[in-house]
């Protein structure tokens, strides 16, 4: 089952909203079965909502002569409106949440990230990276033993072999393959997407692997990956039309570039020579061509950090390149938050046949 009308079935059947982001972590056998007798029985309609807010979700839910409405606003765990019978049950003031939607990101820079990822204490970023290392490997694993979607990450070896480039495209590929068509195993997210978290991570945990690299190495350049990742993220915004990928694969490369002794300076030029390639490509929605889009952006990631190894670049003021990194990166976010706003409403229309 896939599109929207599943998603909402799966909500209603065997969502458990206590869970919160892992809300369908419990959906058992019987109620997938259910669920494709209530998408066979029920009348289902979806809409665009046209009314300015990029993420905004409003169900209305009709029987036995009752109806019910909940309203998400900004990000997905921000219910903002519930009402039954027409009478309102909870309300948040302004729409506002409770909590910020986010933490404060106006610390993060590229040569504060390096400077942390030198500093931090393994011990004390074990818990979350560790459980990074293990859950999206293990769903790379499964992508990898096939029969999910595409299967773009098999592919990828199968026609061009084990070299190291091939690897770390694969691993990642294989992540989104086994993850955008059903596999119920755990992937860790960054800013909010499983597919970033894994673009970040496998292939830093790949070439890791490949040079030998200690753990507590391995470790610091995955924050530096993460955080990167972030940094990118936060001025494009929660939701976009351009592919988030694009700055998992920008973070991988960083990681990467990490691993073999690069700092700031060389990390730098890696995130614009990648933005400089790769921003362009966008977000259609979860599903089996993410998996490709993951590979195109840890290929222009490695392309990228090759090119900044050789003190090959892009300059300021060719397109989106700014005089700097920081401005490159602020540029980016600038074009994606802003620019593409009526790209993702015509993909929208798109996706619903409008």
């Amino acid at each position: 089952m896939k599109g929207l009308e599943a998603a909402a079935t799966a909500g209603i059947v065997g969502g458990r909203p206590d869970l919160n982001l892992q809300v369908l972590s419990h959906v058992s056998q019987d109620e997938i079965a259910e669920m494709g007798r209530f998408l066979q029985n029920c009348t289902m309609q979806v809409l665009p909502a046209h009314n300015g807010k990029v993420f905004y979700i409003l169900v209305t839910l009709s029987a036995m002569g009752h109806t019910a409405i909940c309203e998400i606003v900004d990000f997905h765990t921000n219910i903002t409106c519930i009402q039954q019978d027409g009478q309102c049950l909870f309300k948040r003031e302004n729409g506002q949440a409770a909590q910020p939607a986010q933490t404060d990101r106006s610390c993060l820079n590229v040569e504060e990230i390096v400077a942390f990822a030198d500093c931090l204490s393994p011990e004390d970023v074990a818990p979350v990276l560790e459980r990074q290392i293990a859950y999206n490997t293990a769903i790379s694993q499964e992508g990898m033993r096939g029969g999910w979607g595409a299967e773009v990450g098999r592919t990828l070896l199968d026609l061009y072999g084990e070299n190291v480039p091939v690897r770390l495209r694969a691993v990642a590929a294989a992540d989104s393959d086994a993850r955008m068509n059903g596999c119920e195993l755990p992937v860790i997210i960054v800013s909010g997407s499983g597919n970033q978290g894994m673009t970040a991570s496998l292939p830093v945990i790949a070439y890791s692997e490949v040079i030998g690299a200690s753990h507590d190495t391995l470790l610091r350049a995955l924050a530096v990956s993460d955080l990167i990742t972030i940094h990118q993220k936060t001025g494009i915004g929660r939701l976009s039309a351009f592919c988030g990928a694009t700055s998992a694969g920008c973070g991988a490369a960083c990681g990467i570039a990490y691993l073999d002794g690069g700092r700031a300076d060389l990390i730098s030029r890696t995130i614009i020579n990648t933005l400089g390639i790769c921003s362009g490509m966008v977000c259609d929605g979860a599903k089996s061509s993410c998996a490709a889009k993951i590979a195109a952006a840890v290929d222009a990631g490695l392309n990228g950090y090759q090119m900044a190894k050789a003190y090959l670049g892009f300059a300021a003021g060719e397109g989106i390149i700014g005089s700097n990194v920081e401005q490159t990166i602020e540029n980016v976010g600038r074009m994606a938050r802003y620019g593409m706003r009526e790209t993702d409403a015509e993909i929208l229309n798109i996706m619903l046949g409008l």
